[in-house]
Order: C-alpha cells, then structure tokens, then sequence
C-alpha cells in the first residue's frame, strides 16, 4: 500500500459494503461468479454451493449469492442450460407469477391484488433484497440516537416523483405519507451548489461557488480556463445571442433536435475547448451521459446555458423531448422519503405480506415473513428465473434455479418485470420482432456510493452543499437531503454524522448512449473496489481537505452500489430519428405473448419510479381487461 493510499484511510478498519447490481461482492473477485455454481477442480463444469438465507436487518443490503446477473448472463453465453438438470415442479400454483422484485414488479402484484383480493401471488427475483435499485442505505454512526439513512441506488434520491395518472393512482390508494424535507437548511447556513474544476480536465484545480447572489461574471472569473473561454461562458450564461437568425420557432427546434449539447457548443456557437471541458458532466447523474450524448434540445429544456436567444417558447415543450426533459413542464406529485423510493418498496411490500412491518412508517422489518406457504402473496428472493413459458391448458409455466437446481411453479398469468434484454433468454418462441426490440433496450450503468463522514463542518467551511466535478472519476459529490419522517430526524448540525453520496456514470464518452453503455459496463466489471474507495476518498479530499476534512480519521464507513444495468434507456434525439412520430421499439416489446405480460420501465422507457408505475398498470391491463 502507497503512502498516499495510507494518508486516505484504505487501511482503517471501517464499515465496507460494495454491490454490484445491488448483491454484496466481498470482493472484486466474486463479481464474476455464477450464483449457486462453482467451477469444478480442474474443469469449467459448474457444482452446486449452499445459499446464505440471513436476511437483511433494517433493509440494509446484504447480498446472498455472488454475483446477480451471473445466471442471466449464463443464459445469454449458453452456458447454463448444459448444466442445469432437468427443471423440477414444485407442485405450487398461483393466479401470477411476477419476474423481479423492483417497483415495477411489486406495483403489479399490488394492482392485481386490487383486481382480485383473494388471488395467490408469487414474486420472483435474482436479488437478495426486494426493491431493484430502490434501496436504503443504513449507517449506525456511534453518538448517535439512531440510525442515519441514505438513497442506496434509485436516481431520484430522497424524492421521488410522480406524473402520470397511474402513479398518482397508486400514491393514492397507498395513502403513503410524505416525509418534511428541509430545502432552507443548506442555503440558510450559506452552502450552495459548487463546481470543481478539476485537473483532469484543466491541469490545476479550483472551487466555484455557484451561489445566488453571484453574478456570473464574478465566478466565472475564478474559472481555470483560458481567457477566451471565460468571456465565451459569461456570454452563454448572461447573454447569448441568437445562434439560429432566419429560422422559425419550429425550424430552430427541429435543427437542435438533431445535435447534441456538445455539439451546439461547438459548431454553432463555436466555443472555446475549455468551455466543452467544462460543461461536459452537466448531465450525467441527471441523464447517464454527457454533454456529448445529451441532445440539444434536452439541454435548452434543463435550462443550460447557451439557449436564451433562440426566443425558444418556455411555456410549452417541444415535441421532440425525451420524457425526463418533458417532465418540467408536468406538476409532479412529489414524496420525500430518508430512503428515497425504497420507502414505496416497504409500503407496498408491508400492505401485501403479512407479518413483513407491524406498522406503515416501521424502520424494521421481518424477511423471515416474505416467503411463508401461508401467506397469499410469497416473495422468493435469489431465485433467478430462467424459463417462462405458456401452456396448452391456458396457464404459464416459470421456473427458477434455487441455487441448486430448477424448480418450475404454474400460474394462470405472468408479468416479467425484469430488464427487457434478458426475457429473449427466458421466453422460447417470442416473434423475431419483439426480440429485436427487447435488446434495444441496452440499459446505461451508474456507481452510486454513501459515505458516513464524523461531520459535515468542511462543507459548511468550504460553502457548499453539493458539487459536480469537471472531470475526476467520481462526477458528483452531495450532502444527503435533510428528511424528516416519522420519528426520524437527519442530521441539522454541522457537528453531527453525516452522509455523503457520491455518484459516477461511466458511459464512454463520444459514444451514443446505448454503445457509451455497453462500454462503460464492461470498465465497470473491470474496476475494483478498493479503486472505487481509493478515488472517493481522494477526490474528497481533494475537495473538502482545505477545509480541515481528512479522510483517514472522518470517513467511518462506506457502501458503493455499482449497477451495471442502471437506468432504463430514454429515447431522445438524435439517436433516436424515430422519436416521437413513429412506432417504437417498447411499443413492440411490450406486446403481450399469451398470458405474459412485459412491465420493468424499459416498456415505456424511463429511467424513473413514474414509469415502473405505468409499465406495471399496462402489464396488468393487458391481462384483465
């Protein structure tokens, strides 16, 4: 171990915990094996391995087997079935059997319940924690009178939001109870958002304070950039002129519909190569990509500078947005929660399951309830689904591998809630067109980490309470939402415990989305833990160390969720020539086939909780109606 590495704590013993696609990895090692299997001495013929059943505390995530998508991918290779045995009935029988545990797949056994109070329904999924990336990140910092919770995966945080006629359904029909988030705390004690110049990107290194009272010459003025670059950035920023004379309104929205942001910037408004350098991770824990994949038009409805002189309409969206940048001109229907989504997981979970909480707001809860013969509804964590298929009598067959063989239940219909570029694997005899869609729906990955720090008075020395990086590993760095719910407070004083998320999408760059993808989740199985410490740790250090942080005596404990398959894709342009006008690719993949059902937000696609909602109400429609 370096000097360095022992100046930034990599050797204190403090709390580790890394997942990837949301299973515990011991280590780096264990993320390419196959869940269940072992190979053989000597051959590459697997063996069965015993599970681990201890169930989560608290719905801290605690992987069960080694690795997630180590039977997906095993299907995929053509390595599994040779080895796999002759699928065996368990005798069990359900009015539907649901394919993955996220919130598309719960919201569809709770609206088929909806429909049928009495129905037997399973649930089915390869993780060792129900909820997909909606997840609760745990800490128990000492000093403390009870726990400190963190968003463990889903985007949106400690919110989440709601557009839609079908989420604002079910928030109602769940009565779920948002929490008080504190939005004056920050800027009351003057912390804003920053900009870190970093010397990836410049060579030297340099804070900016983006608060209000700034003006943008002011802080441009700090910028680490060349001096033409600086006036360039004030003039996108306070007054830019119009790029695009002689066009209508629709001409000018059409021509941004095809570029991106990147592209904007440098072949129409001709900027500055420091100025690309600084705008490039603009949109990256927002969209999964950056400025060079994200379209223009995007770009002018997020309010990035460079847009105001079009005369663009802003009372209305274009046509041509995908639906995260629509979502601005919608009035969401917004919860709150320490846990962000995870809070609608445990809600919709504790209503279904008998035994799972005692009460709606209860911080605890019973895994040992989840899958109990009993119960109408049973949820069967590390049980990957391998096959699916309709009978000639009417119902579906699914079978499942418990670790050490496949086991085969029947239901009288099945929605598969699970990413859209695995059911080709898991359903013989899909028309060649709906295959072809479902593998469209390449997903973009994204490293979401939550550091409990002794306290947060570097933050507040330093002025800022969340800050993008220009070009450092890590492209994002926030002090948790202050939430309070139920009985739960966060942290008020600077003294106290904090968290610190930290987020990283590692699509290539100069690559369209889904390839950027591909790309960047095969970096993301090459990278190892102890790198993905060692970068946080020095990149807060880097950040906060002016301000007293050290990172060997405050960081106390650590959890990194990698999720290789992070967020659904969205169609946008440019990369999408047929959005919104013709039919597309989830339309196609949807269909029904028999009596399955596809849902996961790939069906609509979204990468957010409204379209795991939608997909799953269409899922069961198709079904019922």
């Amino acid at each position: 171990m370096t000097d360095l590495s022992r100046e930034l704590g990599m050797s204190r013993p403090i709390t580790r915990r890394d997942f990837l696609d949301g299973v515990a990895t011991a280590t780096a090692a264990t993320t390419f094996g196959l869940p269940g299997f072992a190979p053989e001495s000597g051959s590459g013929r697997p063996r069965a391995v015993p599970e681990r059943h201890a169930p989560p505390p608290a719905l801290e995530v605690r992987g069960s087997t080694p690795d997630a998508v180590a039977v997906p991918h095993a299907l995929r290779d053509g390595r599994f079935w040779p080895y796999a045995g002759t699928p065996e009935p368990t005798g069990e029988e359900y009015d539907l059997v649901v394919v993955g545990a996220g919130i598309s797949g719960l919201t569809s056994a709770y609206r088929w319940l909806r429909r049928d109070p009495a129905a037997r329904v399973l649930i089915l999924d390869n993780h060792d924690e129900i909820g997909g990336q909606a997840r609760r990140n745990t800490f128990r910092p000492q000093g403390r009178a009870g726990p400190l919770i963190a968003p463990g995966g889903s985007r949106e945080g400690g919110a989440f939001s709601v557009y839609g006629p079908e989420g604002r359904d079910l928030l109602r029909d769940l009565g779920i109870r948002s929490g008080e988030p504190d939005f004056g705390l920050y800027p009351g004690l003057g912390m804003h958002d920053g900009v870190y110049c970093d010397r990836e990107s410049f060579g030297r290194e340099h804070l900016v304070v983006l608060s209000p009272e700034r003006a943008v010459g002011l802080w441009a003025a700090e910028l680490p950039v060349a001096e033409r670059a600086r006036r360039e950035i004030v003039r996108l920023y306070a007054g830019p002129p119009d790029w695009l004379p002689g066009l209508s309104e629709p001409e000018k929205e059409e021509r941004l519909a095809g570029m991106t942001y990147a592209g904007f910037l440098r072949d129409v408004c001709g900027v500055h190569p420091d100025v690309l350098r600084f705008v490039r991770t603009m949109p990256s824990a927002e969209f999964g990509y950056g400025a060079d994949a994200l379209g223009a038009l995007d770009a002018w409805a997020m309010g990035y500078p460079g847009f105001d002189g079009l005369g663009l309409d802003r009372g209305k969206p274009s046509r041509y947005l995908s639906s995260l940048a629509r979502a601005r001109w919608e009035e969401p229907l917004t919860v709150h929660a320490p846990g962000g989504a995870q809070a609608l997981v445990a809600l919709m979970v504790s209503r279904m399951v008998p035994g799972f909480a005692c009460a709606d707001d209860a911080t605890e809860y019973n895994y040992e309830a989840l899958d109990r013969p009993a119960n109408p509804v049973r949820i069967r964590l590390s049980s990957p689904v391998v096959m699916a298929g309709n009978d000639s009598g009417g119902t579906v067959t699914v079978g499942y591998f418990d670790g050490h063989r496949v086991r085969t239940v029947r239901a009288a219909a099945a929605i598969m809630a699970c990413w859209h570029m695995v059911i080709p694997y898991l359903i013989s005899g899909l028309p060649a067109d709906q295959r072809a869609a479902m593998r469209q729906a390449v997903k973009l990955p994204v490293i979401s980490a939550s550091v409990q720090v002794r306290d947060w008075t570097a933050w507040l020395e330093r002025g800022i309470s969340r800050v993008r990086f220009t070009g450092a590993y890590w492209q994002q760095a926030e002090l948790a939402t202050p939430v309070a719910a139920g009985a739960y407070r966060p942290p008020a004083d600077p003294r106290d415990p904090a968290v610190i998320h930290l987020t990283r999408v590692p699509t290539v760059a100069g690559l369209p989305p889904a390839e950027g993808a591909a790309a960047g989740r095969r970096e993301l199985i090459r990278t190892p833990y102890d790198y993905l410490e060692y970068s946080l740790r020095e990149q807060l250090a880097r950040l906060l160390a002016p301000a007293g942080f050290d990172p060997a005596r405050d960081i106390e404990a650590i959890v990194v969720n990698r999720w290789g398959h992070g967020y659904a894709p969205d169609y946008t342009r440019p990369w999408h020539p047929f959005h919104p006008d013709s039919p597309t690719p989830a339309e196609t993949a949807r269909r029904p086939f028999g009596r399955i059902a596809m849902a996961n937000a790939d069906a609509v696609p979204s990468p957010s909780v409204d379209a795991a909602i939608t997909a799953a109400y269409r899922a069961v429609d198709a079904l019922t109606r």
